[in-house]
């Protein structure tokens, strides 16, 4: 199997465009991530991670989100690749350099792979959570959102269960934080920012009713409830209802490379 039987056509932004603009799009698309262009060449990515990583600094702690570009939040989180790579030796690529796949034809973007694409391409046999989940990072609900989001930056990662003694009450995600942080930024005038950031708490902006899954339960499932519900992760529980673990995507494409 090669890269072009699996890639998809990528969501495209213009990289003058807002900021406020692409978390609209990535909304009503239901996706993580955009193409930046613009005049027919290659910029980078917009993510999630990226424009929460943006809203978070304080050197434009004064500026909305509809009144930053797209530009300011691009990453060179991708790999350039040919259509006829093996989609083997992409997944390997998308581990070692944690980006999706760009698939390119003569300077012509055909389309790119993200995780979510090589992901039901991939059978997990008999393996369950347990064999392939990682520690989670936890915070508790009153903790202030820009201290998850520089946790989450930190240890590169999207999401981080809200324990409250020890119970599972909810989880905080990028995509939580970067939108948190742009209605934020609206809604408090800019001089005042700096002191009301940190009434921001996690328990504002977490979300309730969290999907999660046992020890034993099977990986294949696990990966369908992600793609049904397009979820990132989620949390792995004990018998005692504790939170011991958690699956993500990367956990996922991690797992397949190991198996090549």
């Amino acid at each position: 199997m090669q890269v072009k039987d699996v890639m998809t056509e990528p969501i495209t932004i213009d990289k003058s465009d807002k900021l406020s603009h692409a978390l609209d799009i990535m909304d009503k698309q239901d996706t993580r991530r955009l193409l930046v262009m613009h005049n027919n060449q290659i910029h980078g990515i917009v993510t999630m991670r990226s424009i929460s990583k943006q809203l978070g600094t304080r050197k434009k702690a004064n500026l909305p989100a509809s009144a930053m570009h797209v530009a300011t939040a691009t990453t060179d989180k991708f790999n350039k690749v040919l259509p006829d790579m093996p989609l083997n030796d992409g997944v390997v690529l998308m581990v070692k350099n944690n980006g999706v796949l760009l698939v390119i034809d003569n300077d012509n973007v055909l389309g790119w792979v993200t995780p979510e694409d090589v992901i039901k391409k991939y059978s997990f046999n008999n393996s369950m959570v347990r064999d392939i989940m990682r520690q989670p990072i936890t915070i508790g609900p009153e903790e202030r959102v820009i201290h998850a989001r520089r946790i989450m930056l930190d240890n590169n990662i999207g999401r981080l269960p809200v324990l409250e003694n020890g119970e599972l009450i909810g989880i905080i995600t990028e995509h939580d934080i970067a939108n948190g942080l742009r209605a934020f930024r609206d809604l408090v005038e800019g001089s005042k920012q700096d002191n009301r950031i940190k009434n921001l708490l996690v328990e504002d902006i977490m979300s309730r009713g969290v999907v999660f899954a046992h020890l034993d339960t099977m990986v294949n499932e696990v990966v369908t409830l992600m793609l049904d519900k397009n979820l990132g992760g989620l949390p792995i529980l004990n018998e005692k209802e504790a939170v011991i673990g958690l699956v993500t995507r990367r956990c996922l494409l991690e797992a397949i490379a190991n198996k090549l």
